[in-house]
């Protein structure tokens, strides 16, 4: 009981400084459309788009097995969240990027998961407008868009109901975090290289967290970082009792 009621002040701290979660205001049809589509071997690759909110389209990839698709049995899902890469953005992660090491999404498909890969916002060719849509960081669109992305899941018909994972290097690995921490149907998650202290961030120069993309909230700490609402130790202990490995 008492870590539920400190669980509930980490995401108000939260919430202080990336602006409120959306509401069922947001919660429109999503709508899902295909550009395209690739027969990549074991999956079929495609390039979707899905209404997050009124007036907000997320470009994304959606990876399924061919076994999903041929109805046998129910598939587990995964949220495949980029690293930051301004040039190709979610693509890196489905193999289409040419970095090493990047493309879990393609191998968790290969492995039989179902697998979603949305854009980050105001990176690459996703660059929704965040004032007009009422955000005050890129940070919560992203985790919006995540929330809405597994209600694309679960609405799959050959996605496995109960959960999905979370997974993400660098960017992607502490939107994984967060995104975990507002919505419980994340199971799992797994970060490389996606999260430190606030306080200890390249030694405790704030800024790389403070542009419109991130949190622009946090600059208003830059000079007194130990008032800062919430930290990752305090995200990562919000997650209990779920599973989650942290490569650091």
């Amino acid at each position: 009981t008492d870590w539920q009621q400190r669980r509930a002040i980490v995401l108000s701290g939260m919430q202080q400084v990336m602006g409120p979660l959306p509401g069922k205001k947001k919660r429109c049809e999503l709508d899902v459309k295909v550009e395209n589509e690739t027969d990549c071997g074991s999956y079929i690759r495609r390039l979707i788009t899905y209404a997050s909110e009124p007036g907000g389209r997320v470009p994304a990839y959606l990876l399924i097995p061919k076994k999903a698709l041929a109805g046998k049995g129910k598939t587990p899902a995964v949220l495949c969240l980029h690293p930051t890469d301004s040039r190709i953005g979610h693509k890196v992660v489905v193999g289409l990027g040419g970095r090493a090491n990047r493309q879990y999404a393609e191998e968790l498909a290969e492995r039989g998961y179902v697998t979603l890969a949305p854009s980050y916002p105001l990176l690459a060719n996703y660059q929704p407008d965040l004032k007009k849509l009422g955000y005050q960081s890129g940070t919560m669109k992203a985790v919006w868009d995540n929330i809405r992305g597994i209600d694309l899941l679960e609405s799959l018909p050959y996605v496995k109901q109960g959960g999905v994972g979370a997974i993400g290097h660098s960017l992607g690995g502490h939107n994984a975090v967060y995104t975990a921490v507002f919505d419980q149907r994340i199971k799992v998650v797994v970060t490389s290289c996606g999260l430190d202290s606030y306080l200890d961030y390249k030694g405790g120069n704030i800024t790389g967290w403070t542009s419109t993309r991130y949190m622009p909230r946090l600059l208003a700490y830059k000079d007194r970082l130990q008032e800062i609402p919430f930290d990752f130790h305090e995200m990562i202990g919000a997650l209990a009792p779920r599973h989650c490995f942290i490569s650091a």
